[in-house]
């Protein structure tokens, strides 16, 4: 039975490339620990809403994608998260 749990997870996580290994890294070495886990998530497939209080994980969005955006000029360069979760809809 533990088997059969291990390969559901195994299905459903995604391999992360190399451009996201380094927002991860330079998340970790700024010591947004928290964002780094929230790119994880993101990366291996899981909606971090699943893990995450939703408050939380709106709070980081907002200051890490906006702080993001405001620094980068460049409309082509915007991270677009879509944010889904089972408890709201907004």
């Amino acid at each position: 039975m533990h088997q059969i749990n291990n390969s559901c997870h195994t299905q459903t996580a995604k391999k992360i490339n190399t451009e996201q290994i380094e927002q991860i890294i330079k998340a970790i070495i700024a010591g947004k620990y928290s964002w780094a886990c929230v790119l994880i998530l993101r990366f291996s497939g899981y909606n971090p809403i699943d893990y995450i209080p939703y408050r939380t994980y709106i709070r980081l969005l907002k200051n890490n994608c906006l702080s993001e955006k405001s620094k980068s000029k460049d409309p082509e360069k915007k991270e677009v998260f879509d944010i889904n979760s089972n408890l709201i809809r907004l």
